[in-house]
């Protein structure tokens, strides 16, 4: 049954008790193949981007990049403007995101069953399954990333493909700087297909998810039973190709250098994100303006392509008569640093690297509507569960979204962030402290004043009481998220000069 734990909104209410009836009457209609009632039931399209950073999105404030058809949704929509992945326990950081997402566990726990995700697909504590298991027909296109069978997982899976387009050697350490004529060399281009990545087989991958997409819709627009999308994008993860026409849209003099360019970060290595890296051998160390300025050109860009194929599926989608009954997600993995820092990856626990843009639209939902509480971004799955009248399984430990689109509290009192061993973060709405346990380094930002996280205050005499609460409160969630590193004692990080 939908368990109720704290006082509920009547629009709420109205909700869950209309899914409880549509819950009830689920099995009969799975089981007798009489889907007239299922027709009621919203389906239920996830579209899922990968390396989106939260603020590239025009509408939501970037003025330098062209999103006509996300901004749509945002105008359409609520957005959660702090939406977060919890972490990674590999470089690969869509592997846990996607694990988390699909099995409903926080990170160590997922981490745990990664590598039996097909038993547990099979054993039905998957997302998919528990959708199917609510008489939804599930569709499934693009990247997955785990070890969970797809075309087993969905009812219809076209293409699935694997981490990341190929990269080739010349993708890396671009572009270089002549350093005594100035004179800018690059051999790699995002427009030609000759590179391959995202233009193998053909077609450029993002278009290869709008056209399936698009299929499937149509189909659907045939049949009486609720539909499931799981729609992820490879892009805009590198190599981050896209036509020249777009690429175009980008004069590379005219992108801007982030405010908290660095040429490196001094922790890079202590905190596993140093040179060897594949994500930071993208760039030349150190960063050169030039190379952020044609890295954010061209992520740019293939964000913008990826807008215009979204902007295909949402056209078929209502084409297909089902809009009105429909309710659209859309988030990515995780975000990217593209010069932040003096950071190329997703490998570090900066927001511009663990927060993500998340929108949400359907019926009742608010429209041009903003929620600052903050979420997990894979909190989209209990949600689709509870819009599909599906009881929150015991193993699911992520929080349904419909309490706050209707005016509830977050059920998170802070966020939580790692990777590796090798960091550590806790984030309040004012501050966010980040442990480099190898480093022996801990650094404090007041994110409600410095939110491009550019003043460490670790060191300040008047914010030692703030470190000592954040670095308590950050043990007490690994004992409650079963993260068995020990960071130690706080005085161990503490800058020397607070020591003597």
């Amino acid at each position: 049954m939908i368990r109720f734990d704290h006082p509920i909104s009547t629009n709420r209410l109205v909700r869950c008790a209309y899914l409880l009836v549509a819950a009830s009457l689920t099995q009969f209609a799975y089981s007798s193949h009489a889907n007239a009632e299922s027709t009621e039931r919203p389906n239920i399209v996830f579209i899922f981007a990968d390396d989106q950073c939260f603020d590239t999105i025009a509408e939501l404030g970037n003025d330098e990049v062209q999103t006509p058809n996300l901004d749509k949704l945002v105008r359409r929509g609520t957005v959660f403007t702090h939406a977060y992945n919890m972490g990674s326990w590999s470089g690969a950081v869509c592997v846990s995101s996607r694990m988390m997402l699909n099995s409903g566990r926080f990170l160590w726990d997922a981490h745990s069953r990664y590598q039996t995700a097909e038993q547990e697909r099979r054993e039905g504590r998957w997302w998919s399954e528990l959708m199917k298991s609510a008489g939804y027909r599930t569709y499934m296109t693009g990247k997955w990333h785990c070890r969970a069978n797809a075309e087993k997982s969905f009812d219809v899976a076209r293409d699935v493909r694997g981490g990341m387009p190929k990269q080739t050697p010349t993708g890396y350490n671009r572009p270089l700087v002549n350093p005594t004529t100035g004179e800018v060399s690059d051999p790699w281009s995002p427009s030609d297909p000759a590179f391959g990545g995202f233009w193998e087989g053909g077609t450029h991958w993002s278009e290869v998810v709008a056209n399936h997409s698009k299929g499937f819709i149509d189909e659907a627009s045939q049949r009486d039973e609720p539909f499931f999308m799981y729609l992820a994008f490879n892009a805009p993860h590198d190599p981050r190709q896209s036509p020249a026409e777009y690429v175009a849209k980008y004069p590379v003099d005219q992108i801007k250098l982030p405010v908290n360019f660095l040429p490196e970060y001094p922790y890079a290595e202590a905190m596993g994100a140093g040179r060897q890296l594949r994500d930071e051998r993208l760039a030349p160390f150190p960063r050169t303006p030039i190379a952020v300025q044609t890295n954010r050109q061209e992520y740019y860009a293939i964000i913008t392509h990826m807008d215009a194929m979204i902007g295909r599926i949402l056209l078929a989608l209502e084409q297909s008569g089902k809009a009105d009954n429909t309710w659209i997600f859309f988030t990515a993995d995780h975000g990217l640093a593209c010069g932040q820092h003096g950071l190329m990856g997703k490998q570090n626990l900066y927001d511009h690297s663990v927060r993500v843009p998340f929108i949400a639209i359907g019926p009742g939902v608010a429209p041009g509507k903003r929620i600052d509480a903050p979420i997990y971004l894979q909190d989209v799955m209990p949600t689709t569960l509870e819009l599909a009248g599906v009881a929150r399984p015991d193993h699911v430990q992520f929080q349904s979204l419909l309490p706050l689109l209707d005016g509830e509290p977050s059920q998170y009192d802070a966020i939580y962030g790692a990777y590796l061993d090798r960091q550590r973060s806790v984030r309040t709405d004012r501050y966010k402290l980040i442990v480099y346990p190898t480093a022996k380094t801990v650094r404090l930002y007041d994110i409600a004043n410095d939110p491009l996280e550019m003043n460490d205050l670790a060191s300040s005499p008047s914010h030692q009481e703030n470190l000592t609460s954040l670095f308590d409160q950050l043990v007490a969630k690994q004992a409650n998220l079963r993260d068995k590193l020990d960071l130690g004692e706080l005085e161990s990080y503490q800058p020397v000069a607070l020591r003597e």
